[in-house]
């Protein structure tokens, strides 16, 4: 089937320019300029992105408890997280999913094998908008981590494997009243649940965070997963990156750990919320900050499907050395790259076309239709 998208604003890899995009089945055949094709699907001069490649959202599991100790069935769940991100321009999704087993924190535990098994009978129905990949947040501070990771990977394709550790009065909870805070006005837990979680997580570090990280990386390793790195403070935390074969750096906390991640060649990831709200909420270094310095990477979208577009466009006001093709690659072709998908992320000849097509509401990028593999699903 042969496609074209014309009168667009096309954006591509280092530049902007006026043009049509042709589509041979699914996949892009030629960029051209001046005569437009007959049956030529008009852009009206927006702009035409390529699907936008998000590698870290937990969105799905605000779908599936949706409040505290409510809990949702789980292909709806599924179903509803896929539609906002198709929406949100995303094409490419990698779903994070808690691999957290903790049994004094019910509602903090994560749900992968759940979201799994939902993830797999929505893809087995033909129900999916975006192409969906697996990516594993492992908290390397627990009992079970290991073989729990194990026993998914044993069953389920899994792409990309991130090493967290949210012990109170380290990284991102750079204090145990941080710590309590968050997740107390997240979960529900009362100050007396919480006294035992804070203890039950001090204990289990030490216990278990050495050995667990290294069972982990040598499961990422031995299965082909990408591995990243979570919430990277200090010095040594980037060293234990590097040691490890990490290639993401998912939300450093400092400008410090940031830079010599940067320097080390991991890519640097930080939310795109962090960006648009003007910095982190948990007080952390703000993703800005990084973008001036030349040290950011790749936004995720976190928690907030619609914030990665909005982000891409809006820092190019905030950093206005930033232009909006180097921005796009933050949310396309870089995150393709390092996630090892060499068929997507960039409008040139011989990519899957994953296509957005993006107007301005004043300073706000509009989604006004998205195409996977040149079928439209948004």
């Amino acid at each position: 089937m042969r496609q074209v998208f014309a009168n667009a604003r096309l954006v591509l890899a280092d530049e902007i320019v006026s043009g049509h995009v042709s589509v041979t089945d699914g996949v892009i055949s030629a960029i051209g300029s001046g005569v437009v094709p007959a049956g030529a699907e008009d852009m009206e001069g927006d702009y035409l992105l390529p699907g936008l490649v998000e590698l870290h959202t937990d969105h799905v599991e605000g779908h599936l408890a949706p409040r505290p100790k409510v809990r949702w069935n789980p292909l709806a769940a599924m179903l509803a997280h896929d539609a906002q991100i198709a929406a949100s321009g995303i094409t490419t999704v990698f779903d994070s999913l808690r691999v957290w087993p903790d049994k004094k924190a019910v509602g903090m535990d994560g749900d992968a094998p759940l979201l799994i098994a939902a993830l797999e009978a929505a893809r087995a129905a033909d129900a999916l908008r975006a192409d969906h990949f697996i990516h594993l947040r492992c908290e390397v501070p627990t009992d079970t981590v290991v073989q729990d990771a194990e026993a998914i990977l044993k069953k389920t394709p899994v792409h990309l494997i991130s090493l967290m550790d949210h012990t109170p009065g380290q990284r991102q909870f750079a204090t145990i009243d941080q710590f309590r805070s968050y997740y107390m006005k997240k979960s529900g837990i009362s100050a007396e649940e919480m006294d035992v979680i804070v203890s039950s997580r001090l204990d289990f570090h030490e216990r278990y965070a050495r050995e667990n990280r290294a069972g982990l990386v040598a499961l990422a390793h031995a299965h082909r997963c990408v591995v990243a790195s979570h919430d990277d403070g200090t010095p040594e935390h980037v060293a234990e990156a590097v040691g490890d074969g990490v290639a993401i750096a998912e939300f450093p906390t400092t400008e410090e750990a940031a830079r010599l991640s940067h320097e080390a060649g991991i890519r640097v990831l930080m939310g795109a919320p962090n960006l648009v709200r003007g910095g982190s909420h948990t007080g952390n270094v703000s993703a800005e900050s990084l973008a001036r310095g030349g040290r950011l990477d790749i936004l995720s979208s976190d928690y907030v499907p619609s914030s990665l577009l909005w982000a891409a466009f809006d820092l190019t006001r905030r950093v206005p050395s930033i232009q909006l093709p180097e921005a796009v690659r933050m949310i396309t072709k870089t995150p393709a790259e390092v996630a090892g998908l060499a068929d997507r992320g960039e409008i040139t000849a011989g990519r899957r076309a994953d296509l957005v097509r993006v107007a301005l509401a004043g300073e706000m990028p509009v989604v006004k239709g998205v195409w996977r593999e040149g079928r439209r699903v948004a």
